[in-house]
């Protein structure tokens, strides 16, 4: 079991696409064990995508990211970072394949709807931004027995 963390940008939350996302999630069988709706902040935002801060298009990132609302969300399942980002589709929306996330509702690079972690090291270190201690509800799903075989 792995976990990793998701947001919901602000052009998502504008759009009220959550409900729709977080269907899919859902859906493919991926435990949601922490949720909160919130502002990122200039400094969060600097925390997060501390690599591209001396970047020319930094300054378009961080007033996006903060212009709205997003949803963060602690997902685990099974391999789910590199379920997630198949999910997702391709970073620009227009290279997306259809029935991804972002092949079905982006057309945008930077408003591409959803970020999710890269990899095991960033998952944990962008968790750690947005969620603290006692912020996560792990718990045991019934349907558990009925997505995968025991053996899986």
């Amino acid at each position: 079991m792995e976990r990793t963390l998701v947001l919901l940008k602000p052009d998502c939350v504008q759009r009220r696409l959550m409900g729709e996302i977080i269907s899919r999630f859902e859906a493919k069988g991926l435990n949601i064990v922490g949720m909160k709706m919130m502002h990122v902040t200039p400094d969060l935002a600097k925390q997060h995508y501390a690599e591209h801060v001396e970047k020319p298009f930094y300054p378009s990132l961080e007033s996006f990211i903060t212009s709205a609302p997003i949803v963060a969300l602690a997902i685990d399942g099974i391999e789910v970072i590199r379920v997630m980002r198949d999910l997702l589709g391709a970073t620009n929306g227009c290279n997306a394949a259809p029935g991804t996330i972002r092949g079905d509702f982006s057309n945008s690079r930077q408003m591409n709807l959803v970020h999710a972690s890269d990899g095991p090291e960033a998952a944990a270190r962008e968790l750690h931004l947005y969620f603290g201690t006692g912020d996560l509800c792990d718990f045991d799903h019934v349907t558990e027995e009925f997505m995968r075989a025991a053996d899986e």
